[in-house]
């Protein structure tokens, strides 16, 4: 097998392409929005023990890590070692930029090539082809990818197709961005005694069973609202994801893209899987129309709640747990604070928060001792401990954080066991895991909620706000609020075009589901995955257009509620 290298004049323009946009996000990553954590000054001659974590994790988060993982590697290897931290963006838009990196690392040639490996999880439409190992003393890629969900840490486990020279001929290769830690996998008997005998959480997995990923800790969804505005809305604090379709709430909810949000997509997702294909998409539509806006990271719905810039809004766990507590007193009652925090009974999805090891990884063998830190008790102890430097005579090596409060549900079943009674939230994260089946509708949410929401958002309002208006005139014609629902809530149709040529156009819904996603490529094929995006958006547009020329056929009475706008 030789190396990558040989690129045609299209792929040269492509990677034209591929190397200003690692650029353009690059620079910010390695010039300005570096952190790094440890107690010790950087040790000179000594710039190898230096560990690069590319991570969506907040500040305090990193600053907890940095620290501990520098006391735990000098104890235990005898070195000191530094983490220098990179924050380019959400869990989606680090996994994008690996991909663009390890792309041009193979271009460049950085890389060899490999027989397809043969692995316990199989089903990509990749499957056979020959793979790239990025040549570590070559590329300049990070060591960890550290946090965010499980779905984009497997997609970095899935990789990308690009091209090399393969025995002198361009050759379709796959290159994953991850790789398991080495030639010396860790051992069955030692994950079992991490996770213990079952690899689950309700549905999701802890670790992946190739062990390109390793959960180090856990992340719940659901909603956090503000107190203060519910009660002017006469509205009482929500227990499920339909009531933020609730007509009160118009324009006063806070949603992210799940676009640029893994983990709110696993949110959006938990959705679907509980209440089915039809009542899903309509709570997601209706949800939707409430939004104020769709930000592009989970950390803003949190924040515009506890501003009251918003009423409710969605929240992975520890973020809407965390602004409750920052607005009272220490020891006060949690529902003292004017932010509440509720996991929607029966749609809790509790999804792993991995690490991967880097395909490429300057420091492969940092890189791992990394994740065996991180599923340490002493790591697992810095999600849900209070702070040592406010638990006056404590020991010095006490486990725990030293500063910040972090309010993460660790990954080890025993942690629960053992240390309970001293977690910030009392709640067993394998308690209250959905058991609820993936329906494996996930790929849909970002194509179908970016064209009926995110990318129509206008018209989504006026269309919502006619809607409400025409449901609360006593005197509205029925057929013609019929008409409005039926055009409000209505699914788009997609092209399929046979292997002769044929065409047809089957309707989105639960039974043509398989076919429509695998023809676009699960809507990610540049050509049909793009005219399919491009086609529901219009579709939706003209749909609330109509809707909103519906209402103005006839006149809304004065009953209708009046409508939060700006």
């Amino acid at each position: 097998m030789g190396r990558g290298g040989y690129l045609g004049p299209l792929k040269h323009a492509r990677l034209l392409i591929l190397a200003a946009l690692v650029l353009i996000v690059g620079i910010p990553v390695v010039a300005g929005r570096v952190r790094r954590s440890g107690e010790a000054a950087h040790p000179a001659g000594h710039a190898d023990r230096t560990l690069v974590v590319v991570t969506p994790h907040i500040e305090q988060i990193r600053l907890e890590f940095g620290l501990a993982f520098s006391r735990w590697h000098k104890r235990v290897h005898g070195e000191e070692v530094l983490i220098d931290w990179r924050t380019p963006g959400g869990t989606t838009e680090i996994r994008k930029l690996l991909e663009s990196q390890a792309e041009a690392a193979v271009a460049a040639g950085a890389c060899t090539v490999i027989a397809p490996r043969a692995l316990k999880d199989r089903g990509s439409e990749k499957e056979g082809l020959p793979e790239a190992v990025i040549d570590r003393e070559r590329a300049d890629l990070p060591d960890v990818f550290f946090g965010g969900g499980s779905f984009e840490h497997t997609a970095a486990k899935t990789g990308i197709v690009t091209t090399a020279t393969v025995e002198g001929a361009p050759t379709r290769v796959r290159v994953r961005i991850s790789a398991p830690p080495g030639p010396a996998p860790f051992t069955g008997a030692y994950l079992e005694s991490v996770y213990g005998p079952e690899n689950r959480v309700g549905v999701e997995r802890l670790y992946d069973d190739d062990q390109f990923w390793f959960g180090t800790a856990l992340s719940g969804f659901g909603i956090v609202y503000n107190r203060d505005l519910l009660r002017e809305l006469d509205l009482n604090e929500p227990t499920s994801f339909a009531e933020l379709g609730d007509p009160r709430l118009f324009r006063r909810v806070a949603l992210a893209d799940p676009r640029l949000s893994g983990s709110v997509a696993t949110l959006y997702d938990a959705i679907l899987n509980k209440e089915g294909w039809d009542r899903g998409w309509r709570t997601l539509r209706e949800m939707s129309a409430n939004a104020r806006y769709f930000s592009s990271s989970s950390t803003q719905p949190p924040l515009d709640v506890s501003q009251g810039e918003c009423a409710a809004g969605v929240a992975i766990d520890f973020y809407g747990r965390g602004q409750s507590q920052s607005l009272i007193k220490p020891g006060a009652d949690p529902s003292s604070s004017r932010v509440g925090y509720v996991d929607p009974p029966g749609a809790t999805y509790v999804d792993a928060d991995p690490a991967s090891i880097i395909n490429g990884a300057r420091h492969p063998e940092l890189a791992r001792r990394f994740v065996e830190f991180c599923l340490t008790d002493e790591a697992q102890a810095l999600w849900q401990f209070a702070p040592l430097d406010r638990r006056p005579g404590v020991a010095a090596d006490a486990l725990g954080p030293r500063h910040e409060r972090l309010r993460r549900m660790p990954v080890k079943p025993s942690m629960y066991e053992k240390h309970l009674d001293r977690f910030t939230d009392k709640t067993n994260a394998f308690e209250i895991a959905s058991q609820t089946p993936l329906r494996g509708w996930r790929d849909a949410i970002g194509p179908l909620m970016g064209a009926f929401a995110i990318d129509n958002l206008h018209e989504l309002h006026e269309a919502w706000a006619a809607l409400i208006r025409a449901r609360a005139d006593k005197s509205f014609p029925p057929a013609r609020l019929a008409l409005m629902e039926e055009a409000f809530y209505a699914m788009p149709t997609q092209r399929i075009t046979g292997p002769g040529g044929a065409s047809s156009d089957l309707p989105l819904s639960e039974a043509n589901y398989k076919v429509v996603s695998a023809f676009t490529g699960r809507w990610r094929d540049a050509e049909k995955g793009s005219q399919a995006k491009v086609a529901y958006t219009r579709f939706f547009r003209e749909q609330y257009v109509k809707v909103t020329r519906l209402a103005t056929q006839t006149t809304v009475g004065s009953t209708a509620p009046q409508l939060h706008r700006e």
